[in-house]
């Protein structure tokens, strides 16, 4: 079968359901999902678009499979947050493809440092994460109870 195209596009309310429940299917998959998450999949408006932060959705045709959020966190820090690609549609280079469109937008947005909070449980992220750059770091202040681990990433020198 071939692989279809994919467009990285900025979130659009219509999407809002699809988002959700792509996110909630691999978080609640993993043992991961806790109620931070519900709600900022629920309302991505209030908890990442108000705030100042970006979303960032993957569309095959018309389907959402897969995403990524900026969240702005302080002058010139950013997190990197939801992302996910669905199974059906991994290795075709799409979370790579997100990872990339983040940290170039996190460089338009004149960020100095780019963190993310993960867990031990996703390998295959981590990896990815290690390939752009990204160190481990102490774990402080995670909103998250399952998130384990913490990177951050500095961007300057990246220019956009």
């Amino acid at each position: 079968m071939r692989s279809m195209a994919f467009e990285i596009i900025t979130y659009e309310k219509q999407y809002r359901p699809q988002f959700e429940s792509l996110n909630l299917e691999w978080l609640e998959g993993n043992g991961l999902a806790e109620q931070l998450d519900r709600d900022m999949l629920s309302e991505p408006e209030k908890y990442i678009l108000d705030p100042g932060g970006e979303l960032f959705l993957v569309r095959v045709n018309n389907e959402i499979v897969g995403s990524a959020a900026l969240l702005k966190e302080h002058d010139g820090i950013y997190e990197l947050a939801k992302m996910c690609v669905a199974p059906s549609h991994r290795g075709r280079g799409i979370a790579q493809a997100l990872v990339e469109h983040c940290m170039q937008r996190a460089a338009e947005l004149k960020a100095r440092k780019v963190i993310l909070f993960s867990s031990h449980k996703l390998a295959a992220a981590l990896k990815l994460y290690e390939k752009f750059g990204f160190k481990y770091v102490a774990v402080e202040d995670s909103p998250f109870v399952t998130a384990d681990i913490k990177m951050e990433l500095d961007m300057r020198g990246r220019g956009s």
